[in-house]
């Protein structure tokens, strides 16, 4: 394969992993580690974390490569999405949530700082409100509106009808306007 390595679909590399070459791999892992990191980091909400799971799913395709079966799943990325959430959604289980103090980094505020900060304190609250959401419109906005996936998809990711995708949005875009609403008249979310 050597030098059209990184000219070769997911689907021809998948097919060489399969025959057990490591290059295939590493061009897999090369190409796909950021994107799937950004998800795994939105769902767990700490970078440690996001980055043992993305390494538990490549390590998971490295040692069962058949599990991806081209038969089955119309492409790499909409499988592998699926492995990375499922990873996310178990580690989520066995953690109890951060509370919103944990999530904002204390800084020593200064004329400069101040702007930054409060983009910063604003980013956090929007983050814990999006992790109080139930999980399918988590998934549904951090597929749609972070990885820029089309609601076709994002609902086939999920296993949802484009309809009922539609759905989990619409809920989840009322729930965080309800939440931002109570937090800057004061209330408690």
């Amino acid at each position: 394969m050597g030098a059209n390595l990184s000219a070769a679909s997911d689907e021809s590399l998948l097919e060489n992993l399969q025959g057990g070459s490591h290059e295939a791999f590493t061009e897999l892992v090369n190409r796909h580690s950021r994107r799937f990191f950004g998800l795994a980091y939105r769902l767990v909400a700490n970078k440690s974390d996001a980055e043992d799971i993305v390494q538990d799913a490549f390590l998971k395709l490295w040692n069962r490569p058949r599990l991806w079966n081209p038969g089955r799943q119309a492409k790499f990325t909409t499988w592998f999405y699926r492995v990375v959430i499922n990873l996310c959604l178990d580690h989520k289980k066995k953690r109890r949530p951060l509370s919103l103090s944990e999530d904002v980094d204390p800084v020593d505020a200064n004329p400069g700082q101040d702007a930054l900060l409060d983009v910063h304190q604003k980013q956090a609250i929007l983050e814990k409100f999006i992790c109080e959401l139930p999980e399918r419109q988590q998934l549904a906005l951090n597929l749609c509106f972070y990885e820029g996936l089309s609601n076709e998809q994002a609902a086939e990711i999920i296993g949802v009808k484009v309809k009922a995708l539609q759905s989990l949005l619409m809920r989840a875009k009322t729930t965080l306007k309800d939440k931002a609403k109570r937090f800057l008249d004061g209330g408690s979310t």
